[in-house]
Formats: C-alpha cells, structure tokens, sequence
C-alpha cells in the first residue's frame, strides 16, 4: 500500500512538472537566447593596418628585410587575435618609420603610422609604458610631416608620462629648433645628452652646435655620434652621411667625399650617400658624372631631392626638354607628398627660389611658412634671400637680422652679411 501511495505522488509531481515549471524553463531559454541575439554589445573592431610596400630590390640584400617582414607579419597576425595587443601597435609603428626612412615612401608609411597611433590612443586600459611610446611615436611622425607645433604637444605630453626617458628630449628638442626656441631646445638636448649619450644624443649636439656657429663643435659631436652607431644600420649610415654633409656645407669636399664613401661601404646601395656623392660631382662641375649617380639613387627610391638635382643639372648643360620633364614630376612628387598631410612650404620655396627663379612664388610659399614659424632662422634666412634676389632692401635687412640671431656660420648667411654691408654703403 505504502508502495502504491508513493508511486502516485511521484506521478502527481511529474504531471505538475511539466504541466507549470517546463514552460517556465522553456520560456526563460527562449528569453535568453533572444536577449543574446539582440544584444546591444558590439563585437570588438578589427585593427585596420597599412599595407607593407615591398622595397626595392636593391634595399633587400640584408637581414633587415627579413626582421621586417617577420615583424610585420607577426605583429599584424597578433592583433587579428587581440585586437588590444599593444606591443603590437608599437613594432608596426617602429616598422612603418624605419620604412620611410629607409624606402623614401613617405606618403604611404606616414599617414599609416598616424592612423595606427590614433586607434591605439583610442583604446581603453593603457598602461602608462605603451601610452608614453605611442605619444613620443606620433610626435616624431608629425615632426617628420613638418607639423612642428602639433609635435610638440605631443612630445609634451609624452614628456609628463616619462621624463627619464632621453629619446623624448630629442624630439623635443627637435620640436624647439623647428619653431626657434633655440634656447629651449638646448636645454632639451642636455637633458637628452645627461640621461643617455648616444648616437641620437650627440646628433643633435651636434646640430644645435652648427646652429650657434660653432662649426668645429659641430664636426667633433657629430664624429662621436658616427663612433656610437653600429656600422650598417640605417640611423648609422644617416649618421656618417650628416657629418658629409657639414664637410660639404662648410667647403671641405675631400673630407665629405670620404665620408659619403665610407656610409656606402657600410650600408651598400644607400641612395642618399649616392645622392650626396652627385651633389659633390656638381660642384665640381661634372654633370655627367652626377647624372649617372643620380639616376642610380632615382632608380632606388622615388626622393624629391635628386630630382631637384637633375633639373639643376639639365638647367645648366642646356637641356630644356629634360629640363621640363623633371620639372613636371616634382611638383607631381611635391602635390603628392602635399596630398598625405606633409607640409612642404619651405620646398617649395627653395625650388622656386633656386632652380626656376620665379621670385614671386617663392615669396608666396615662405610667407605661408613664416606664418606657422616665425621665429626660425631657415625660414628667415629664406625670406631674407627672396627679398634680396627683389631688391626689397628694409625687408632684407629685417629678416637678416632674424636669421643671424643664433650667430650661425652658414654660408648663406655670410653671404647675405656680406651683401647687407655693400647695400649700407
């Protein structure tokens, strides 16, 4: 009997199981995978990433290529898992820079680095390390797009996170020279030197020593920064060919031929020493032999200089066809490096002053600069240049007043000096 009332009370429980509490469970299963379904939580977006440019062949004949590649693989494989992989963000950023530099493809590798840095900066839960190296990346980008004030900012902000971090008062200082705070960025840049002498450090000891025309200073930071790179690297070779060029600058062209040499032996095919080298032939008046090396560096990488070069060169071997050709494609180069957020006013100018004398537009193009940078000695020096080739006598003199404030040695300015004196008498 026991048996039987049991049985009958199990049934009773199951019966009201399914006839009360299965629609309940049913019913809250339903509810939930359609609250899933509807969910207002977006998927995380995926890391848009610039595509890597193949170099040229003539810059693959190293490992660094292969570090490239491999890097570039790896870190943009990383963030398709993780798109908040921030070491990532930061060996892609590492990677488009060094490819600028190295390929000349600024228009490419610029933007796509700013535009990396911007969607790192967006992200939430930043340690301080990795926020402090996506500001100091973005500054030197910008600085390297001529956006000199909005660098600054950003190094700024960079230098707050971590002021123990020497790098960041070299763009700093960089920053400071760019908009004449002279003052300022030699500070920076005994800061810089005070927390780690290297081979960036004394770079830039090296400028600001030129700057204040102390020329001899000058060669000697610049030879001890040449003596802190390892040989072959691209900052190395950037390095040694600096120092050529003050030779150069300076009138000592056996010592900067050297130099050029020297930053080919160590880093092959490096197309701005071959650059350099043609710039020596052209003193010199050798324009065949400057053509030919100019047209070795052209077929490496598409650099604005060496095209400005040869349209000096054809200009001056009477070569008006050639001449024109050239002309069109740098400013087709000049439009295009306009076109990806680089600043090229002071190029601009330069070229109108130098190679097509038209005056008028390049007192346009450096007014345009001196807007942005009144206070620097380049800029000055280029007005005082176009108001002499004008014969705008007060605004000359206004500007050259301007542009030796620093007590710079450079040939322009002596040469300007110079005339500023027989227009006195």
């Amino acid at each position: 009997m026991k048996l039987l009332i049991l049985s009958s009370l199990i049934a009773t429980v199951i019966k009201n199981v399914f006839k009360w509490v299965l629609p309940i469970i049913v019913a809250t299963t339903l509810i939930t995978y359609f609250a899933a379904c509807t969910s207002t939580t977006t998927p995380q977006q995926q890391v848009e990433v610039a595509k890597l440019l193949d170099r040229p062949a003539a810059l693959q004949n190293d490992l660094e290529w292969d570090r490239v590649q491999n890097t570039y693989g790896t870190a943009t494989a990383q963030l398709r898992e993780q798109p908040e992989h921030a070491e990532s963000y930061i060996k892609l950023l590492e990677v488009f820079i060094l490819e600028a530099r190295v390929t000349g493809e600024h228009g490419h590798y610029y933007p796509a680095a700013l535009d990396l840095v911007d969607q790192f900066l967006e992200l939430p839960n930043k340690d301080n390390d990795t926020y402090f190296q996506a500001l100091s990346i973005k500054a030197s980008v910008l600085l390297s797009q001529h956006d000199f004030k909005q660098a600054l900012v950003y190094a700024q902000k960079a230098a707050l996170i971590n002021p123990y971090n020497a790098q960041i008062f070299g763009t700093l200082a960089d920053a400071y020279v760019e908009l004449g705070q002279y003052e300022k960025a030699v500070a920076a840049a005994d800061k810089m030197m005070s927390i780690r002498p290297d081979l960036r450090s004394y770079a830039r000891i090296s400028y600001l020593r030129e700057i204040y025309g102390d020329i001899d200073g000058s060669i000697e930071a610049m030879k001890m920064a040449t003596k802190a790179g390892y040989p072959g690297y691209e900052e190395s070779a950037w390095t040694r060919l600096t120092l050529g060029n003050i030779y150069q600058t300076y009138g000592k062209l056996d010592e900067a031929q050297n130099e050029y040499q020297r930053t080919l032996q160590e880093r092959v095919n490096y197309p701005f020493a071959i650059g350099a080298l043609a710039s020596i032939e052209m003193e010199n008046e050798k324009y065949d032999e400057a053509e030919k090396l100019l047209k070795e560096a052209c077929a490496i990488i598409p650099e604005f200089s060496f095209y400005v070069q040869l349209a000096e060169i054809y200009k001056a071997t009477d070569r008006p066809k050639l001449y024109q050709e050239t002309m069109d494609e740098i400013f087709v180069m000049l439009q295009d490096d306009v076109d990806s957020g680089h600043n090229m006013n002071l190029e601009y100018a330069d070229l109108h002053l130098r190679v097509t004398e038209d005056y008028n537009k390049a007192l346009e193009y450096a007014l345009l600069e001196y807007e942005k940078r009144p206070d620097n000695i380049d800029v000055n020096k280029m007005l005082a240049l176009i108001y002499f080739e004008q014969d705008q006598k007060e605004k000359f003199k206004n500007h050259l007043v301007l542009a030796t404030r620093t007590n710079s040695k450079h040939p322009d300015i002596v040469r300007l000096q110079t005339a500023s004196s027989y227009t006195a008498m």
